[in-house]
């Protein structure tokens, strides 16, 4: 009976505490933003553009905050901006930043915390088209920077150049801006032969860290060895290759890693570190 009672009185505390946690956060809205209103990044839904298809997405869910619960955002206005990134040293083209879109407040619904919630999602097609880019310019490496404007119903305008006032802490990740990378993504395997070459800074192994490469649903992991700083191997992927994976896994002193992955034809398919990002590698082959 007395483990059933600490069962029971410990259910209780838990969801007290829950309950308070959730209490707290809005009550740490209201104190934080007072009369504004930051856009929280709840989720991000997509963040890499696929050149070779132009349906391809840039998405996050929103979340707006205010004093009154999402009640004072009126409009939320999205810009864009093309970023040439591909050609040092040749003509920028990048374009001016222009309006893509604009989100009313109806287009929102309520979230778990009780503040409003609504996705943005924006196609490569539309970001162009919005930003008077000519698809024909655009190489893997550029990119497609997002801007936004929460507008509340007195008229006020909150942007990125605002944020930093009106939002702190982990919980406020509200940036009102973001970069959305352009990769010519492969819908299906390039073949031939690839090279991965590893890297440590203090040539003592990848201190468990690997590449798994997934040729047609058969793994291969690739590491390095104690007492070498680089170490190189080819990949080859036979012609009827249905599927190609390259993976990132972690280990420690991830700061001391890098890679670098060299397609067939010879460009730069892939990059990572010092600290390569876990889990599958997007591969960039435009040629």
């Amino acid at each position: 009976m007395k483990k059933i009672r600490t069962y029971i009185l410990f259910a209780i505390g838990l969801m007290t505490a829950v309950s308070c946690s959730e209490e707290k956060i809005v009550d740490d809205v209201q104190a934080t933003v007072g009369r504004g209103l930051v856009l929280r990044t709840v989720a991000n839904l997509s963040t890499t553009y696929n050149l070779l298809e132009p349906t391809s997405t840039f998405g996050v869910t929103l979340e707006a905050q205010d004093s009154e619960n999402g009640d004072l955002l009126q409009e939320v206005r999205v810009f864009v901006q093309f970023v040439d990134n591909t050609v040092v040293g040749d003509n920028d083209l990048s374009s001016e930043e222009a309006l893509a879109s604009t989100i009313p407040a109806s287009a929102f619904s309520d979230g778990p915390f009780g503040f409003p919630r609504a996705d943005l999602v924006v196609t490569l097609s539309d970001a162009l088209t919005a930003a008077g880019t000519d698809f024909s310019i655009v190489d893997g490496g550029d990119a497609i920077s997002f801007r936004l404007e929460a507008q509340l119903t007195d008229g006020r305008v909150f942007t990125n150049r605002a944020a930093g006032t009106v939002a702190n802490g982990s919980f406020f990740s509200s940036p009102f801006a973001y970069s959305a990378g352009i990769n010519c993504i492969p819908t299906s395997p390039v073949i031939g032969d690839y090279e991965l070459n590893l890297a440590d800074e203090f040539a003592d192994t990848w201190d468990g860290a690997f590449i798994t490469v997934t040729i047609d649903g058969v793994d291969t992991d690739y590491t390095m060895a104690n007492g070498l700083a680089t170490v190189s191997f080819t990949i080859s992927v036979p012609a009827g290759t249905t599927e190609l994976i390259f993976t990132y896994v972690a280990g420690a002193f991830e700061e001391e890693h890098t890679f670098e992955l060299i397609a067939p034809s010879g460009e730069t398919a892939a990059s990572g570190g010092p600290g390569p990002t876990p889990g599958e590698i997007v591969l960039n082959i435009c040629s």
